[in-house]
């Protein structure tokens, strides 16, 4: 029998708070239970196991950054538009460090094909379209702007930045800036 106020939305949100607490890694039904006082197979009657529990604070963490990529992007194009989006990326990193490695969680191809993934995909690709990129160019664009934005920030929050001068704030700047130049300037085949 289900725990009165328990859901799977409930647990997923609260999954998500200790993700961004203890680190994702560290995320299992069994601290949820903790977290909620009850016994672990309380939960199972919400959850599959850890896994699923993983799976839906990623799916979650998906749509979180979707839903802010896409506010940040209205109206905007060129490098305002790519500027938007890396700092959403690395704003939501900062905020919550938990969900951001959730979002990069490995899912099944099927989840993966109806989750928030293929907003970022478009919404990455609608970026490239302003410097004109056609096949199969867009496509490693869209690999290194994945690339150096989750670097930078994976660097950045394991106070790889912390040590020297400059601030870590300026190199984004300029990361963002030869970024845009590499676009606009795509070397052709």
């Amino acid at each position: 029998m289900a725990r009165a106020g328990l859901t799977p939305e409930l647990l997923t949100r609260a999954g998500a708070e200790l993700a961004d607490e203890v680190g994702f890694e560290q995320v299992t039904v069994s601290a949820l239970a903790r977290r909620f006082d009850v016994k672990v197979a309380s939960l199972y009657s919400h959850l599959k196991n850890s896994h699923d529990l993983k799976t839906r604070i990623a799916l979650l963490a998906l749509a979180e950054l979707a839903d802010r990529a896409a506010d940040a992007l209205a109206g905007r194009a060129g490098k305002d538009a790519l500027t938007a989006f890396a700092d959403v990326y690395r704003d939501y990193a900062r905020t919550h460090p938990g969900r951001y490695t959730a979002a990069r969680f490995r899912l099944e191809p099927e989840t993966a094909a109806r989750s928030a993934g293929v907003r970022h995909a478009q919404m990455t690709r609608a970026i490239l379209r302003g410097y004109d990129l056609a096949e199969p160019d867009q496509t490693h664009a869209v690999r290194l702007l994945g690339s150096v934005f989750h670097g930078y920030v994976d660097l950045e929050l394991a106070g790889g930045f912390s040590h020297s001068s400059p601030d870590s704030e300026e190199s984004w700047s300029r990361i963002l800036d030869a970024l845009d130049a590499t676009l606009r300037n795509w070397p052709s085949v």
